[in-house]
This record gives structure tokens, sequence and C-alpha cells, in this order.
């Protein structure tokens, strides 16, 4: 059975939705005279690994429960999904359950992300390295990941791998492949590519281009600036201005939390660093969410090219370099007050 695109992006995994309750009315007239149940809230201590594969149907998952003595009764919990449509939204995985519990403690425990083993949890502006990172703490074999993430096909119009890995929880199953997961990543994030109008272009921006604005958007600020600072971004651009944002320094020296940017590394040799390079560098510095995504499409208007947080969450937006030198003096008082916390 196929999902379409509105079920993929339901799913708390970012995955297809797995958990198929089908044949939902043939079972609860066969349920009807009531299912045995374990009284709620009164679960064992005791856990057990319950596997559910990508597509596992409803009744597959309810006996497989019986079976570990998870619930009473397979009828119990089919009857339960079926009336619940929460149970569409069930991940692929190994999932910890109480045995001995209710229908409704063992969806709840099923749907809760901190029960799923071996979950890839990827932070909104992650690089491909730290995904590759959280891969093999999950499990994969570092070889595979390394394997996959380079053999890995791009979609038209993109130059490389980073960016297109969409940032999201997933769980696989325990068979599923290092190159599939990867796949499953990008797939999902050719969906919100095409989603968020990058993947058509915008005026002289090409796609890979917007997603480059993108990922800039994302690691220098906060969602609610996120429009403005990609208006700074083509401003400059459009003035012939070097970009001079420190996000991509760290992207190429791979430091994050770094507030203060020393003179040093803004004269490194890269076409990372936008100190010294003019325009934008040659591929995203990390992997946006869909919310930098469409900021990076859908600039505010303003005519911004200057931009500076002058404490944490006030981040302030000029035309002048008058005025943003007026709030870098109140940045630095407030960076050795240690507003910022640690400027290490």
């Amino acid at each position: 059975m196929k999902l379409d695109k509105s079920a993929l992006l339901r799913v708390i995994a970012a995955l297809t939705v797995v958990a198929l309750f089908t044949g939902g009315v043939h079972e609860l007239r066969k349920g009807s005279g009531g299912a045995a149940d374990f009284p709620c809230g009164a679960g064992k201590s005791e856990e057990v690994a319950i596997s559910i594969g990508k597509g596992d149907t409803g009744s597959e998952i309810a006996q497989q429960l019986f079976q570990a003595d998870v619930v009473k009764s397979s009828a119990a919990f089919f009857r339960l999904a079926v009336g619940d449509e929460r149970s569409q939204r069930i991940a692929p995985g190994s999932h910890r359950i109480q045995i001995q519990s209710c229908a409704k403690d063992v969806l709840d425990q099923l749907l809760d992300p901190k029960r799923i083993v071996n979950l890839i949890n990827i932070f909104e502006g992650a690089w491909n390295t730290e995904i590759m990172a959280e891969m093999i703490k999950s499990g994969f074999a570092a070889a595979d990941v390394s394997k996959a993430l380079k053999s890995q096909e791009l979609p038209n119009g993109f130059k490389t791998l980073e960016g297109l890995l969409f940032p999201a929880q997933y769980s696989f199953a325990e068979e599923t492949s290092a190159q599939s997961a990867v796949s499953a990543m990008v797939e999902r994030g050719k969906m919100e590519i095409e989603k968020s109008g990058i993947s058509a272009g915008s005026g002289k921006y090409t796609s890979q281009q917007l997603l480059i604005i993108a990922s800039i958007v994302q690691a220098e600020a906060d969602t609610k600036d996120f429009a403005k600072v990609s208006r700074v971004i083509r401003n400059r651009l459009e003035k012939g201005m070097p970009l001079q944002m420190d996000s991509t320094v760290h992207y190429l020296k791979k430091v994050r939390g770094k507030i203060f940017l020393s003179t040093a590394s803004t004269l490194l040799k890269s076409e990372y660093n936008t100190y010294r390079r003019y325009g934008l560098p040659p591929g995203p510095i990390g992997n946006p969410g869909s919310s930098a995504m469409a900021a990076a499409v859908n600039p505010e208007p303003g005519d911004w090219i200057f931009f500076i947080t002058v404490a944490p969450g006030d981040t302030r937006f000029t035309s002048t370099i008058d005025q943003f030198n007026l709030w870098k003096a109140e940045y630095k008082k407030n960076l050795r007050a240690g507003v910022f916390g640690s400027a290490k």
C-alpha cells in the first residue's frame, strides 16, 4: 500500500506510516463481544522490545503484543487502535513497552519517541558529519554510513548532499540498511524543498542557491528573524558586498556555539569563508528546516544590509553602518558582562 505525501508529513519520525490498521470493520465484529484487557496504569516495570517493521498491519502488531505478554488479548489492542487515528503515527523500529499493560497505555507508549530504541534525532541546521555520527550511535556501521553518504544519488539541480538530509526524528526497522536510511532522509528533504518552492528557483536564484541561503538563514537567526536575514543576504549579494557571515566560518572550522569570531578565522583560505570570498559559498552549511527554506524563497521586504544580535533574542536590522556600529558597541558591552554566557 502506497502512502500519500500528507500521510508522510504526519509521522513523528518523518518516515512512512507503518501501522496500517486495515480490515478494521471485520476485526471489530470479531471482537465486539468485549476483549480481555489489563487494568490501565497497572503495567509491570519489566519491559520488552517490540519490533515494528515498515508495512506491518494492525493485526500483526496486535498479535506481536499479545505474544510478548504486553496486552491481555490481541483484540483489545486492535479494537482500540482502529478507533484511534493516532495509531497511524506509530513509527517503525524497536519500541520499549511495559508488559501486562492495558491497550490504551500500550498505544501511548508506542507513540512515545523516548521509547524508540536507536532513535535518530536530527536538529535543524545539523551538518552531515553530525548526522553520520548520530546514525553510527544508533547502530549503523560507520563504513556503511560513509558509503551511503558518498554514493547517494542527488536530485536534479543540487550539487552536494549537505542540505538534503531533512532534520527530523527518524526510527528505522532493524533490517534497514544505511543506504535506505539516507535515501529516506533525502526523500523527505526533496518533499520539503518542493513544498517550500526552492525546487522551482526564485528570480535569479537557482534551487541550489536558495538551499544555500536557507542553510545560512537557519544558522544565523531565530525563527522569527528568518525572513529578515534572508533579505539581508539578498541585499548584500545584489549590492556586490561580501556576506561576512560568521556561520559559514563556523561550518568551515566545524565549531558550534562560538559567539566571538577571531580575526584569524576571517582570514582562512576557503570558499566557505564569506569574509574573504564574495558571493554564496559553494554549498549549504547545514541541513535547514522547513521554516528556513520558506524564508529563503520569501524574504521580508526591507533595505537592511546589516544585522546584529545585541542580546539573546534581540537581533536588530539596519541599512546604515553608523547604526550598526552603535549596536555593535552595545553587543560588546553585553558580551563582556556575560549576557551571552561563555564567549570561548
